[in-house]
């Protein structure tokens, strides 16, 4: 490669490969990634939900935004507009293929390779008549059969061109640079300097700059970090929080102050709107004045949350903002609860400072199921229903029926239910059961064991426990048909309690038929099983479409689960945020025994994010043994330190085995 020659193609054309490739780059994922779906798959899903969540302000939302909303024409446009370019761009390239092709002698003169020297001489009279420019032809033909005819008359260019393709023999190997001819010319070369000078040390580094300047305000959960210490400090200095207090930290979330949140606004009739929404609230710590809670934004944003909570009419500009509020308010608790979490780890292993008491995280929960559901804490579960007002509680807290929960509800007879509900009418009733139907009915199964032990079911003092907790997700609707079945049984239910206690009879027997060292083999298996599962699967976080008539966005259930102490208000397990309990899920706790022997009472709680009502509490009762003592000496520690030692060992044994054999011939 000594001898080789370079040349710069400084024709240009080489831009469009690569401006071609680029544009193919971006049109393609693009448009994988970025056409708009089906709109009929979304128009159909809503219309399936509207039986049920046709009154839900997010549902009536997402109706309007479809409707109004461009922005899938749009992305349509540009996305089809970028094709447009890209089949442009190949079109252009594929003819630059076909001009870099095009000089072949044989084909300009219409002969295939190898044709003699005599065919070569007709062709070129015929095509001379026909395209000379004295005859009427085209003088840049005429030109390039000249070209040709000279090329292979020539005995050395023919054989040049037979060889290496060109009839100048070996020639330099051509290059060029992906960009527009115009760019490496040198009358442009300054405005060239000029366009690089501003893209790279002025666009990207502010691009670079504002990105970064992004990633370290927010944590991983998209929360701000000054909003995250914030909550660190006041749950460090008020471990035992109230539900007021409570809302006060919410609201002072740097999220809806203008000046760390661009989405936060602060309107000028505000001075009037929110003082009088205050009047109308009554007492809410207003005259406080320690920062931030006396702040105008943080003001604002608790009081519309708390005119949520009371499901409080407000003005058109407010509501925007209050929407606002709401919708953020979600995330900023389940911070919070992270918060908490990490603040009493750390109390365990340090000590030094009091850990958040189980109330505070509690309320967090609480208070989350409040905002989604627009209720305050001391209101009946039963308004979550669509129709319910008040007024109409009366009804169902009355003597006769004693309604005073959804469960309550459920258990009632249809008859029962009629009657009580009367005041509704026929439509409402069957919207209100729809609804109720909806709702999710959890059973939670636990079995408590230690991994990895010899005895899986003995408790040591110090040993790590696991707690497997089955979660099986039906709907209240389920609920009714059984107990449809369970009336339509002799005996009034007995049949169901008698099938569950011959097959539990059944699976009692088998259990005790079964080994127990099979059992562990099995439990273990499983559990490797499903921690293989969790590492490969990656589960939808989209459970069930949450029902509820005052949140302004689509929520999905979601739940938390986790064991508590609750005589000395601590936590046991850090909560586990269940978000893909579709059917069934299974949750592992873990958490250490205790150090001390004895008998401990725990309780294993799932709380709803979502509704009101439905939380469940299961006791856990935990035998503590004291840990097996560790051996000092054992029979398979006995090895010896050194090869020598076994040969005098072994030299030692052959000499007592041949005195006992002289002593047998004696």
């Amino acid at each position: 490669m000594a001898g080789q020659q370079f040349q710069y193609d400084d024709s240009g054309n080489t831009f469009f490969y690569f401006l071609t490739s680029f544009v193919g780059l971006i049109v393609i994922p693009a448009t994988y990634y970025l056409w708009p779906r089906d709109q009929n798959a979304e128009q159909l899903r809503l219309k399936s939900l509207r039986r049920v969540h046709g009154r839900c302000l997010w549902y009536r939302l997402r109706l309007m935004k479809s409707q109004q909303s461009i922005i899938p024409t749009l992305k349509k446009a540009a996305l089809l507009f970028g094709w447009a370019v890209f089949l442009l761009l190949a079109y252009k390239v594929s003819k630059l293929d076909r001009e870099y092709q095009e000089y072949n002698p044989y084909e300009v003169l219409n002969l295939d390779p190898g044709a003699s020297l005599s065919e070569i001489k007709k062709q070129y009279r015929v095509l001379s008549l026909k395209f000379h420019p004295d005859k009427g032809g085209d003088e840049a033909t005429f030109m390039r059969i000249a070209k040709a005819y000279a090329a292979l008359t020539n005995e050395q260019s023919r054989q040049n061109w037979e060889m290496y393709g060109n009839p100048d023999g070996p020639g330099a190997t051509s290059f060029g640079i992906a960009l527009p001819a115009w760019i490496v010319d040198q009358k442009n070369s300054m405005l060239v300097l000029l366009v690089y000078g501003l893209a790279f040390m002025v666009i990207l580094p502010v691009v670079v700059g504002t990105w970064w300047y992004r990633s370290i305000r927010y944590s991983g959960d998209q929360i701000l970090i000054n909003t995250t210490q914030l909550f660190m400090h006041f749950m460090y200095k008020t471990p035992n929080m109230n539900m007021k207090r409570l809302a006060m930290v919410l609201t002072a979330a740097f999220e809806f102050d203008p000046r760390s949140n661009k989405e936060a606004t602060i309107r000028p009739t505000d001075n009037i709107e929110v003082p009088q929404l205050i009047r109308e609230l009554g007492n809410i710590n207003v005259k406080k004045k320690e920062p931030p809670f006396c702040y105008p934004y943080s003001l604002k944003a608790r009081v519309l949350v708390l005119a949520h909570l009371a499901r409080m009419d407000v003005s058109e500009e407010l509501e925007e903002d209050q929407r606002f509020v709401v919708r953020k308010s979600p995330a900023l608790l389940q911070e919070m609860i992270n918060v908490g979490c990490q603040l009493t780890m750390m109390a365990n292993s340090r000590g030094g400072f009091h850990a958040p008491r189980l109330v505070t995280i509690e309320n967090c929960m609480k208070l989350t199921q409040m905002i989604v559901q627009g209720l305050q804490e001391s209101k009946s579960p039963l308004l979550q229903l669509p129709h319910f007002e008040e007024e109409h509680l009366r009804y169902c807290i009355s003597k006769k029926y004693k309604v005073r929960s959804l469960q309550d509800l459920v258990s009632l007879k249809d008859s029962d239910r009629r009657s009580m509900l009367r005041f509704l009418g026929e439509e409402k009733y069957d919207e209100v059961m729809a609804v109720l139907g909806s709702f999710p009915h959890i059973t939670m199964d636990t079995k408590l064991q230690v991994l990895d032990d010899e005895d899986s079911n003995n408790i040591t003092a110090g040993s790590i426990v696991t707690v497997t907790v089955t979660l099986t997700r039906k709907r209240m609707a389920d609920m009714f048909e059984k107990e449809q079945e369970t009336t339509a049984c002799p005996g009034g239910g007995s049949c169901h309690y008698r099938r569950s206690t011959e097959g539990k009879q059944k699976d009692t027997e088998v259990d005790e038929m079964g080994g127990d060292d099979e059992e562990e083999w099995e439990a273990l298996q499983q559990s490797i099983q499903r921690r293989e599962r969790a590492l490969l699967e990656t589960k939808s976080k989209v459970t069930h479409p949450v029902y509820s008539l005052y949140f302004p966005e689509e929520k999905q259930e979601w739940w938390w689960l986790y064991i508590a102490d609750r005589r000395d208000q601590t936590l046991v397990s850090m909560p586990y945020h269940v978000c893909t309990l579709k059917d069934t899920e299974e949750v592992e706790l873990k958490f250490p025994a205790p150090s001390k022997t004895g008998n401990y009472q725990y309780s294993v709680i799932l709380r709803s994010d979502s509704y009101l009502g439905l939380d469940q509490i299961k006791p856990l009762k935990l035998e503590v043994h004291e840990a097996k003592a560790m051996l000092d000496n054992h029979p398979q520690w006995d090895i010896p330190d050194t090869e020598e030692e076994d040969e005098e060992q072994e030299d030692s044994d052959g000499i007592e085995e041949s005195e006992d054999d002289d002593e047998d011939n004696d």
